[in-house]
């Protein structure tokens, strides 16, 4: 349910070098020629890493100084490098969410590694991507921890066997179905457990219930009028779950017509048996 993302064309490493010649003329300036060597080194290290929070260490020296640095990000001046830089990231044409795959334009940029406890990284572009305000109230400030020290797919670096993330089961009475939203068995053990934490973080599979409802009760409908015009219900739906595949193979939508299509005992009560009478 993830949409992979392809990193920002932003160098990371000279951003820090820039923010800080403008503020030679500042009163942070003594601050930031003091840690910049050492903030540049924690940026690639990030970069190096791939931000994943068991690797990547937070900095404690900078701790009591944590509010300027998120400033940064929170108050961008008119015209800042920084300001221009998460300008350009909000820039974007997505029509789902990275992290979920719903659809709708993200309206937010999520820090993978939360500016709380990495304010050095609140305005690092390889460390921020759009997120929808349901992903990012869920995940909050959260990283891993002790048994599991990563529980968020990184949609800049993370990639996984096989392009299909989420698998989506409908099971009988196909009038009133249940449905398991789960991690992809064709993934790799380690890919399916990282994937399963994602969703579990996001509350994904609660969120997804609504939607699976209404999606159903369409699919229901579309199936009886193309019974009505002697339709193809299978290439009909083969038409939509492409359409939504453009967009993305773990958008929502895509992921409700593959479960309908893949699953021969369902296309079959679809084409020939009795639907509910109140679609």
């Amino acid at each position: 349910m993830v949409h992979i993302l392809n990193p920002p064309a932003i160098d990371s490493v000279a951003l820090i070098d820039q923010v800080v010649a403008e503020r030679q003329n500042g009163v942070n300036k003594n601050f930031f020629n003091g840690m910049v060597a050492e903030w540049r080194q924690r940026v690639q290290e990030y970069l190096d890493r791939q931000g994943s929070p068991a690797a990547v260490e937070q900095w404690a020296a900078v701790e009591p100084r944590k509010s300027t640095l998120i400033n940064l990000y929170k108050k961008p001046a008119d015209g800042s490098v920084q300001g221009n830089a998460l300008a350009q990231l909000r820039d974007h044409h997505l029509t789902i969410c990275p992290a979920c795959g719903e659809a709708g334009r993200p309206n937010t940029l999520d820090h993978f590694l939360p500016k709380g406890a990495y304010p050095h990284f609140a305005i690092i572009p390889h460390n921020l991507f759009p997120m929808c305000d349901a992903c990012q109230g869920a995940k909050g400030e959260k990283t891993g921890d002790a048994d599991d020290p990563k529980f968020f797919i990184h949609p800049y670096y993370d990639r996984f066997s096989t392009p299909k993330l989420v698998s989506l089961t409908i099971s009988p009475p196909f009038a009133t179905p249940t449905f398991q939203l789960c991690a992809n068995p064709a993934l790799l053990e380690n890919e399916q457990k990282l994937v399963s934490r994602h969703l579990l973080e996001l509350k994904v599979t609660t969120r997804f219930i609504d939607f699976f409802r209404e999606q159903y009760r369409r699919i229901l409908r579309l199936a009886a009028e193309i019974r009505e015009s002697d339709g193809d219900l299978a290439t009909t739906f083969g038409y939509f779950r492409s359409d939504a595949n453009s967009i993305s193979t773990n958008s929502w939508d895509c992921i409700v017509y593959d479960a309908v299509l893949s699953n021969g005992d369902l296309i079959q009560y679809l084409s020939a048996g009795e639907l509910p009478w109140l679609l």
